[in-house]
């Protein structure tokens, strides 16, 4: 079976990340979404992890091979530990591919047996962001083009109230 992971912090997960699922999907037999966190230090997230997770099961349950999970610790670890093969990366532009060719590479290194995928997003998605989503939403903007249905009211409570 091959087995991708698919981490972030998904706080909130927005339509660009489950555009980056979905086709994820399609190409490998199990896709693990992980929700990534440190937990020895107070995370500027607006979401909890459970909350995270429960947003993502909720709008991948068409998904009949995704599965949430969550880790505080290094992901080649994770890796090893569910005999995954891959680690799918979603990218908006150039300027995301700095960074997660750094981690690619860096994950290469601890841990061989896997591969990093990008895919590019869709065009859609090319401006969206989990901070666009949050800033819009706390001020009071509409952001049903942003995320899928099944949270909005769940982060439009969370982040327009507290905003």
């Amino acid at each position: 079976m091959r087995i991708a992971v698919c981490p972030g912090s998904f706080d909130p997960v927005t339509k660009g990340h489950i555009d980056i699922i979905e086709r994820a999907s399609k190409l490998f037999d199990k896709v693990i979404v992980l929700v990534s966190f440190n937990s020895g230090k107070k995370a500027s997230t607006v979401f909890t992890v459970e909350e995270r997770m429960d947003f993502i099961l909720r709008v991948t349950k068409h998904l009949e091979n995704v599965v949430v999970d969550c880790n505080a610790g290094l992901l080649a670890d994770y890796l090893k530990s569910t005999g995954a093969c891959a680690i799918v990366k979603g990218l908006r532009a150039v300027s995301d591919f700095e960074y997660e060719f750094q981690m690619a590479l860096a994950n290469k290194k601890l841990y061989p047996e896997a591969e990093t995928v990008f895919l590019t997003t869709s065009t859609e998605n090319m401006y969206l962001s989990s901070s666009v989503v949050k800033e819009i939403a706390s001020l009071g903007g509409d952001i049903s083009g942003f995320v899928d249905w099944e949270i909005l009211s769940d982060i439009n409570k969370r982040l327009f109230n507290s905003g």
